[in-house]
């Protein structure tokens, strides 16, 4: 992060990514990972369904639900979150290209 001066106040400017702001390790799959999260409340409020209908459409348990909606999702993986997707109506399209850099990056894009 960097500083700058603004009106008189030294504020920090962010990367982009809170969980590199706050130095969590992995933060590039944690921000993928909130991001399908996301997706997943979006979907469970516009199918108006119950934590446990939630749950049964998306094969896994309600109090995994339950969490994910209180924003705890350490115990999903994203192949998981991808898959309750699946299941919610979503399409999932993974786009690879080469990079300029030594080492690519983790982006997700919602249509």
């Amino acid at each position: 992060m960097t500083k700058r001066i603004v009106d008189g106040i030294t504020v920090q400017i962010g990367t982009g990514n809170v969980f590199a702001d706050l130095g969590l390790p992995n933060a590039d799959k944690l921000t993928i990972k909130s991001g399908l999260v996301i997706e997943i409340t979006k979907a469970i409020h516009r199918l108006n369904l119950e934590q446990s209908a939630a749950a049964e459409r998306m094969g896994i348990p309600q109090p995994k639900v339950s969490g994910m909606l209180r924003g705890d999702f350490s115990n999903l993986s994203e192949r998981k979150l991808m898959d309750c997707l699946n299941r919610l109506g979503y399409d999932i399209e993974i786009k690879l290209k080469p990079t300029k850099d030594s080492v690519g990056r983790l982006m997700l894009a919602v249509a």
